[in-house]
């Protein structure tokens, strides 16, 4: 018999993931792997482009997990800057267009994975095209950035400009602070970090003026303004204009599901592929997708939401390969975890804000506390505030966030295993976790929010 033929749109997290698990469990005489990537990389960490901009990470190749002569070793055939132009699902055929010679063909396939990713942001507004002016969603994205910035030279004043303030634009202000930058965050929001509520924002907000950030809230883009030479020169905003040598953008993402919403299939209200448990895509047998360009169900608010995280691009390849290669596997859904840092600044949030609880009917109560990531007495004690939300009349716990410094952020993970196995906030206040000095104090900053947040359970009623 002939061996069926799988192939693979996008050659990054979830897309080489599939690939790579699918020829674990079969091997190349019974299915044929073809996978096709449009840019020059395969399989890299672009989560880690603001610590290789920044130069923490010393080189661009220290990102990448695996190389296209590494796939096609374990009998993948990797076809790189190759896109997928056309998807013809009755026919069960790709259209694709080698960018190297301009040529365009067809490729036939019993199976089919989508793991084209998710792309940037990038607002309609005048000069947002002009040298100096720089997304970072791809590898290639932080070479243009680097190499911007090397030709900058060594001018006394230097002067970057962030616009965004979510993961991305925190991240890739410590860059530019380290590069030695005079930086300037615009934000659009009430305070930082949108993805947490307003007045744990602004405890990121004021740490960051600490570290030498400007940050300006409340200021929607307008354009961006270029020089004599066409380079960027100030960013022009609602409540007035701010000098800049180099722009990037940290706005944000959305799936990059063009080519799939031509061919009919599915998408949610976020603009994600639809998927089922096996990660299938919606009403169709021989179609997966997944990475960047889905909706996952949140666990919480019970609603599918698009979330670009590397984590769960791999783990829905591994779920996507173990289904094409003969096997079982299932993504269940998220809760919603991230963290992030900005210098010695932690962040971490998992489950709902208020607004998200707000959004789906949920009453609920909050606590704040104040404590420090180890014993007060031991050297290197620092400030962390843990904000906790809860449902109302159950107390089951629906979402932490935390701002602090070193040792802070992955506290959340506590929480975020409490969120998964529907805990509520009296549960947690009983929970056996890891004591010594240099760690904690003796009742963990989680468990003491815990606690807070019972007594505003029991007050509040039903």
């Amino acid at each position: 018999m002939a061996a069926e033929r799988l192939v693979v749109i996008g050659g990054d997290a979830a897309g080489m993931s599939a690939a790579s698990q699918a020829r674990r469990l079969k091997a190349a005489d019974a299915l044929e792997i073809v996978a096709f990537e449009r840019g020059h990389f395969t399989s890299y960490s672009a989560c880690g482009i603001p610590y290789w901009v920044s130069g923490d990470v010393a080189a661009r190749d220290d990102l990448i997990a695996r190389t296209p002569e590494e796939h096609r070793e374990r009998d993948i055939d990797l076809r790189m800057r190759t896109e997928v132009t056309e998807l013809d699902v009755p026919g069960r055929r790709v259209k694709a267009l080698d960018r190297e010679s301009g040529k365009t063909y067809w490729t036939g396939y019993d199976k089919l994975v989508i793991a084209t990713g998710a792309r940037p942001v990038r607002p309609a507004l005048p000069g947002m095209d002009a040298p100096g002016v720089h997304g970072v969603q791809t590898l290639d994205d932080g070479q243009a950035l680097l190499d911007s910035l090397d030709a900058l030279g060594a001018r006394e004043s230097r002067r970057a400009v962030v616009v965004g303030a979510g993961y991305i634009g925190v991240e890739m202000a410590e860059a530019m602070l380290k590069r030695g930058f005079e930086v300037t965050v615009l934000n659009r929001g009430e305070q930082p970090m949108a993805t947490l509520d307003p007045d744990m924002g602004r405890l990121v907000h004021d740490a960051m003026d600490g570290l030498g950030i400007t940050t300006v809230n409340g200021a929607a883009v307008t354009g961006i303004v270029t020089g004599p030479d066409g380079r960027v020169r100030e960013v022009a905003t609602d409540a007035g204009s701010y000098p800049a040598d180099v722009v990037v953008l940290g706005i944000g993402v959305e799936p990059e599901t063009a080519l799939a919403r031509e061919a009919g299939l599915p998408v949610g209200p976020h603009g994600g592929l639809l998927t089922d448990l096996a990660m299938r895509v919606v009403g169709h047998e021989n179609i997966w997708a997944g990475g960047d360009c889905v909706e996952v169900l949140d666990l919480v608010a019970g609603r599918t939401r698009h979330i670009a995280l590397g984590t769960h691009a791999n783990k829905h390849g591994q779920v996507i390969g173990s289904n094409v290669g003969g096997g079982y596997g299932t993504f269940p859904g998220v809760v919603g975890t991230a963290v992030s840092k900005v210098c010695d600044l932690e962040i971490a949030r998992t489950g709902l804000r208020e607004k998200d609880a707000r959004a789906v009917g949920l009453r609920y109560v909050t606590a704040t506390i104040e404590s420090t990531q180890r014993a007060g007495y031991y050297p290197g004690a620092r400030p962390m505030t843990v904000k906790m939300i809860a449902e109302r009349r159950t107390g089951r716990l629906l979402g932490v966030q935390i701002v602090g410094r070193e040792g802070s952020a992955k506290r959340v993970d506590v929480a975020a295993v409490a969120l998964t196995a529907g805990m509520t906030v009296e549960q947690m206040t009983a929970l056996d976790l890891g004591y010594a000095p240099p760690f904690s104090p003796v009742w963990d900053p989680v468990l003491v929010a815990a606690r807070k947040t019972v007594t505003a359970v029991r007050g509040a009623g039903s």
